[in-house]
């Protein structure tokens, strides 16, 4: 793991079968990072079910593939876990993360 880790910093991330080693995006604010041993994560999938709790990213955000940041399955891992780092994404995508996260736990502001 970088010393650097930041908020929007996609890592690899090796999850427990039967699940497999996916990029996951940093949640976590960074006045924190350097305080907990753990960051919150959420996994970016292959699969796109369409729905508002999910951000659509792909080669334009560093990625492979057309791939979608899951907001349903927040983790909070240990921070040494994350391996190679893969990209950081942008403040906009950052906004849509956080409006999909917002939608994800029904914290919706009127």
């Amino acid at each position: 793991m970088a010393s650097t880790l930041t908020r929007g910093d996609i890592y690899l991330y090796d999850f427990k079968k039967p699940d497999k080693t996916r990029p996951v995006v940093v949640l976590s604010r960074n006045d924190v990072i350097p305080l907990l041993s753990t960051v919150m994560i959420a996994p970016i999938l292959s699969t796109n079910y369409g729905i508002p709790s999910e951000v659509i990213v792909g080669i334009e955000q560093g990625l492979k593939n057309t791939s979608a940041i899951n907001l349903d399955h927040v983790h909070t891992v240990d921070k040494n876990r994350l391996t190679t780092f893969i990209a950081h994404l942008d403040n906009l995508t950052m906004a849509k993360v956080c409006d999909a996260l917002a939608t994800a736990v029904n914290c919706r502001r009127k």
